[in-house]
């Protein structure tokens, strides 16, 4: 991840912050750039995210649409820390040259997020040789240097859930297959299930899984997470992710759907409490031991 896209991605909410206070003034874009004396594209990178912000500007805008004070406090405190993340180091720029997604940043500046997670466990509850096992099975090619790198990262992130100063709230929902293929061998596997039932335990984080006999359900068409942050960093993103790295949605109506998606799958997972019953029974009897023997294959010829 280049060192600019944390701020970017701040930008972005910025952006879409005083986007959704100019709509709620019934001005368009050719009206605050009139107001503005500047160029509507200027205003339209501004709301995407794709200029840099400057106070006055953001301090202009907000008296163009009569933001009320508690609000234009708190948009102005956006803007001031994006400038001054500008001029800042994240504690993962070392490792720019593994990371190809801005994910790392947002879920940095989140408080609270909710995924659905079909294929792995997330990142945040993976142990060392899980996460290094599915590095070298994605990644064939990286070399042993690369894949240890990746990995710090990964368990550098899992301090969210550990800090002593507001750690982030995680809710997730495992379906059961994540929890079924031994990933790395039986032994990583195990160690990763008994991680598993110690996430759960934690206060800030909610864990259920969705069994194979649910069937069909809502999450069907893959992994996402939602990602909500605090007044002063903007409103929520969703990220949804694919083989390059995934893809970020912050329109009212995405929102509303994948919340509403994450609803409808939660509803059919098990409880908390039924889930880590589930998943301390899959401990003790790991599916992968249950697997097809190809020898025995009884069809006949």
């Amino acid at each position: 991840m280049a060192s600019q896209q944390v701020p970017v991605m701040r930008r972005r909410r910025i952006g879409l912050q005083l986007r959704k206070l100019r709509e709620l003034r019934g001005m368009t874009l050719e009206q605050v750039a009139e107001r503005m004396d500047c160029s509507q594209s200027k205003i339209s990178r501004i709301e995407t995210g794709h200029s840099s912000v400057h106070m006055r500007d953001v301090r202009d805008l907000l008296i163009i649409y009569e933001v009320d004070e508690e609000t234009a406090g708190d948009v102005m405190d956006m803007a001031r820390d994006a400038r001054q993340q500008e001029r800042q180091r994240s504690w993962w720029h070392p490792y720019n040259n593994v990371l190809v997604s801005a994910y790392v940043g947002n879920e940095n500046a989140a408080n609270h997020i909710k995924t659905y997670e079909h294929q792995v466990v997330p990142g945040l509850l993976q142990t060392e040789d899980y996460a290094r096992a599915i590095f070298k099975a994605a990644n064939p090619n990286f070399s042993d240097e690369q894949i240890s790198e990746r990995t710090r990262v990964r368990l550098g992130r899992q301090s969210l859930l550990n800090r002593q100063d507001d750690p982030i709230h995680f809710e997730v929902v495992l379906d059961e297959a994540v929890l079924s293929r031994p990933v790395g061998g039986p032994e990583v596997m195990t160690a990763q299930i008994q991680r598993l039932i110690e996430a759960a335990e934690l206060p800030n984080v909610t864990m259920q899984v969705l069994p194979f006999d649910a069937g069909a359900h809502a999450g069907m068409e893959g992994t996402f997470a939602i990602l909500d942050f605090s007044p002063t960093d903007g409103t929520s993103i969703v990220y949804v992710e694919n083989a390059t790295g995934g893809l970020f949605l912050d329109k009212e109506k995405e929102l509303t759907h994948y919340r509403e998606l994450f609803d409808r799958i939660r509803v059919t997972a098990l409880s908390p409490e039924d889930s880590k019953k589930r998943i301390a029974f899959l401990a003790e009897e790991p599916r992968w031991n249950r697997v097809w023997d190809r020898t025995r294959d009884t069809t006949s010829t």
